[in-house]
């Protein structure tokens, strides 16, 4: 059983993947738009329910994380098992979120570990733990480690050993955005946008090869060209891009588990007060 601080960790964490998921319009992402699937045969509701079966797994990641201490082999170890057993409890409760579950789950952890570390700092703590190899993973390659393989891309291990640079790029725009006097949600779309412009995802490499990849990088460096969302220009491109890539059934998933790690890494200061004064 975890503590009250865990806990915050944990819902901390369900509610920064939950503003990802009620954002819109999301390009080619599920959102509040597409509530029976037919556009990204990704069920809203459905999501938005299942992503609240990761709080007891991301639970448990902090838990293992403050008992072990530091960021081991071993701890690797346990949050991958753990992450297993969670990923199977989120099938049941309606499927998703696999790449919100490997951001968040390192940054949780690394919040365990380095409960004063925030932004940067919190990032390289994850890095440190994702530096080792887990040890009972399963032998089979998984389509994610396949396709990072084929195509010579970083993929989900390779952002987390990497200090989730992609998540960083999320803060820079946040603040970015915010300063330049955009609305919250507009400041959040462009922080997608920003991650999609250069993420290699593989999720996307699987379904329409190198060339589509391509295709929404440049896609999503044209919206921000034009301006981003706090323009016309740019809220008309991003529409014409969701038609564009609703069309080809493209999906860039791993751009929404980043950002919804970006969104996590801002809520910490106010999270961990939180359970502190509550404590």
């Amino acid at each position: 059983m975890g503590s009250r601080e865990d806990e915050t960790l944990a819902r901390a964490a369900v509610a920064a993947l939950t503003w990802q998921l009620e954002l819109a319009p999301k390009p080619g992402l599920p959102d509040p738009r597409d509530l029976d699937a037919r556009v990204t045969r990704q069920d809203h509701r459905a999501l938005c329910w299942s992503a609240r079966a990761l709080e007891p797994g991301l639970v448990a990641m902090a838990a293992a994380a403050r008992r072990i201490g530091g960021p081991t082999r071993e701890l690797r170890t346990e949050l991958g098992a753990i992450g297993r057993s969670t990923e199977h409890s989120v099938a049941l409760a309606g499927g998703g979120h696999r790449g919100a579950l490997w951001v968040l789950g390192f940054l949780v952890a690394a919040a365990a570990l380095e409960p004063r570390a925030t932004g940067n700092d919190l990032t390289a703590a994850a890095k440190q733990i994702a530096a080792h190899q887990d040890r009972r993973a399963p032998r089979r390659p998984s389509r994610g480690s396949s396709v990072s393989a084929k195509y010579g891309a970083a993929g989900a291990r390779g952002e987390a050993r990497a200090g989730f640079p992609h998540v960083r790029r999320a803060l820079e725009a946040l603040t970015a955005a915010r300063d330049a006097g955009a609305s919250e949600p507009y400041a959040r779309l462009d922080a997608l946008l920003t991650v999609m412009s250069t993420l290699q995802d593989t999720e996307l490499l699987h379904t329409a090869g190198p060339h589509g990849l391509r295709h929404v990088q440049a896609g999503a460096r044209g919206i921000l060209g034009a301006g981003g969302m706090s323009t016309e220009a740019g809220r008309e491109a991003l529409s014409a891009f969701d038609d564009d890539l609703h069309a080809r059934a493209w999906s860039p998933r791993g751009s929404g588990g980043l950002l919804a790690g970006a969104l996590f890494v801002e809520l910490l200061p106010v999270a961990v007060g939180s359970s502190a004064r509550a404590a």
